[in-house]
Parts: structure tokens; C-alpha cells; sequence
């Protein structure tokens, strides 16, 4: 019976040790699905969004008139941010709908870039990515998608820890920014960042450099999010939050890309590179020291 007794206390401990630690990882991080009415508002042009499936979707609209953009209530400082989004159909060329992290600060600003370039009807959709460190960005890079955006959903994901920045599609890198501040090259980790989504004009670049503009006969635009997901450190919060090696995007298996991830990524930039600052020479000369130290 005294053995039934301890074995039951011991295991009463455990259980409340597991508890314990259970409270103060949600006190940290914040790891649910988000949803639109929860965790976002709207920034520009309520009229031109409009919540589908209770705030589970969202449509954003582009016409003559205006875009449209929102942006999440909290900010963030570390861990990983995703969306699935359905692109414009069709002639969208002039467009861009961007999906991006930003500490929203003027001049050392830090943001991390999904731009999706319109096109005109038949020709690739372009994704443009750019990286702001301490106010320094013109760091893009550009990648034909291997597939429709337009014809349905495709996930989104930016993953951000004290390693590395990963740009993903579908699980697939398409970019990686590494820390390389030993080197003496800026990294963004001291700002949190919102997470930000907008659908705007841009003919004045976005498409072939802009000399293809937006046709408005085809207007309205439009562009559709859903599955929401932010998994990071929400601030204000705990101050250890985002210090803790405990969060899972902290942890080995995040802190560089595995085999499959890199084979990957390798047939992106041979296949679907199609533009990367670092090897424009009229820009850059020389080129930057982050693309010298292997980004």
C-alpha cells in the first residue's frame, strides 16, 4: 500500500510539473490558428475587404478606387508566420498583393517580404522577397512560381529565428537570409514585427518594370487568404519569450535547412531564379558583404 502511495505522489508531481510546464510555454507563445476577427484589423479601404466563412477567409479587393490592407494586433519577435493565399486570375498585370512582416518604423525599419508581381495572361507569376536589417533593405530577389497561384490556395511561410530567415511555398525554401552578424552584417532581431497584407498599384514597376500596366477593364481585382497561423512571441509579453531556446523554431531542427529542404532549394535557384541582387552587377559592383558571406 505505502509503495501504491508513492507511486500515485510521484506520479501527481509529474503531472503537475508537465502542467506547470505546459502554462509557461502559453504565457510565451503564442501557437494557436489565427483568425481574422481575433488577431487582425483592417489598415486601409474596409470597404474593399470583405470576411467569407466567419473571418476564416478573407477577399481583398483592388479597383480604381482603392486597395485595401490589414494588419495583425500584435507584433511578433521571432517564430514562424503562414498564410494560404489565391493570387489574382488572369490579366493581372500591375498588381501586387504582398504578404510581409514589418517592425513599422521609420528609419531602421526591419520586414521581411512576400510581394507577388501581376502578369499578363499566360506568363508567370512572379514572386519578389526582400529583407529589411536595421533599416537597410534593396536585398530582392525574384522566383517564378512552378505553378498557378491564381488557381487555388498555396501556403506562405516565413520562418525567423536567431539563425536564419526562411521564405517558404508550399514548404519548399525559396529564400535564406543567415545571421551573419559575426561578420558584421546587420540582422533583423531586435525589433518585433507585425504581420501586414495588402493589395495595391504598382504598374509603375511591378510588371516587366512597368511596361506592363494594369488594364482596368479586367476590375475589379481579386485576391483571397485563409488558414491564418502565427506561432511566435507576442509583445508586449514575457521578456524571456524571445530568448528561450525552448521554442520549437529555435530549436536544432530549425536552425539550418535539412537535406530534403536544401535539395529544394537548390532546384528553385537553378530552375526559378530569375532575378537576385547579389549578382547585379549594374546595382552592386561589388557586391554586397552579406551575398560575399553566403546568404
Amino acid at each position: 500500500m505505502a509503495k501504491y502511495f508513492e507511486l500515485r505522489n510521484a506520479t501527481h508531481h509529474v503531472l503537475a510539473i508537465l502542467l506547470l510546464c505546459i502554462l509557461a510555454c502559453s504565457l510565451c507563445v503564442s501557437s494557436r490558428p489565427a483568425t481574422f476577427l481575433q488577431d487582425f484589423t483592417v489598415t486601409w479601404s474596409d470597404g474593399h475587404l470583405r470576411q467569407i466563412d466567419g473571418g476564416r477567409a478573407i477577399q481583398l479587393v483592388l479597383d480604381q478606387n482603392s486597395g485595401c490592407g490589414f494588419a495583425s494586433k500584435s507584433k511578433y519577435l521571432f517564430g514562424r508566420v503562414s498564410m494560404r493565399i489565391k493570387l489574382i486570375p488572369g490579366d493581372s498585370a500591375g498588381t501586387v498583393t504582398a504578404f510581409y512582416m514589418n517592425s513599422d518604423t521609420d528609419s531602421v525599419r526591419d520586414e521581411l517580404d512576400f510581394e507577388f508581381l501581376g502578369n499578363r495572361s499566360g506568363q508567370p507569376y512572379t514572386v519578389q522577397t526582400n529583407i529589411y536589417a536595421h533599416g537597410k533593405g534593396d536585398r530582392e530577389q525574384r522566383v517564378n512560381l512552378w505553378f498557378d497561384p491564381a488557381a487555388d490556395f498555396h501556403l506562405y511561410s516565413i520562418l525567423w529565428n536567431h539563425h536564419h530567415v526562411v521564405f517558404y511555398v508550399d514548404e519548399v525554401p525559396i529564400r535564406v537570409y543567415k545571421n551573419n552578424e559575426a561578420k558584421g552584417i546587420p540582422y533583423p532581431k531586435l525589433q518585433a514585427m507585425g504581420v501586414f497584407s495588402t493589395l495595391w498599384e504598382a504598374d509603375d514597376w511591378a510588371t516587366r518594370g512597368g511596361l506592363e500596366k494594369i488594364d482596368w477593364s479586367k476590375a475589379p481585382f481579386y485576391a483571397y487568404y485563409k488558414d491564418f497561423d502565427i506561432e511566435g512571441c507576442p509583445l508586449p509579453g514575457p521578456a524571456t519569450c524571445a530568448t528561450n531556446p525552448a521554442n520549437w523554431w529555435e530549436g536544432s531542427a530549425y536552425q539550418a535547412l535539412n537535406a530534403v529542404e536544401a535539395r529544394r532549394y537548390r532546384w528553385v535557384r537553378v530552375n526559378h531564379m530569375i532575378y537576385d541582387y547579389c549578382t547585379d552587377r549594374s546595382r552592386y559592383p561589388v557586391p554586397p558583404p552579406e551575398c560575399l558571406a553566403g546568404i
